[in-house]
């Protein structure tokens, strides 16, 4: 839950603009706090880690047909 939205507007506000740019070890840095987080909340690793799968590869197909598929016109 977020406490103080005006932090949180800061932040995608200077991120959005490129002043928030982050090397690739503090992206993994990041990845891995939250990565705790979901553990820590119960949300990770997932009961069934192939729960819905069905509606990402449709999902995929959609998406991939409408890819090659030319428009009308």
């Amino acid at each position: 839950m977020i406490k103080d939205s005006e932090i949180l507007r800061k932040f995608e506000c200077d991120f959005i603009s490129g002043k928030g740019r982050i090397t690739y070890e503090q992206s993994r840095k990041l990845f891995t706090a939250m990565w705790k987080e979901g553990v820590t909340l119960g949300v990770f690793p997932p009961a069934d880690p192939l729960a819905g799968i069905d509606v990402d590869i449709r999902m995929a197909r959609i998406l991939n047909t409408c890819l090659t598929k030319p428009l009308p016109a």
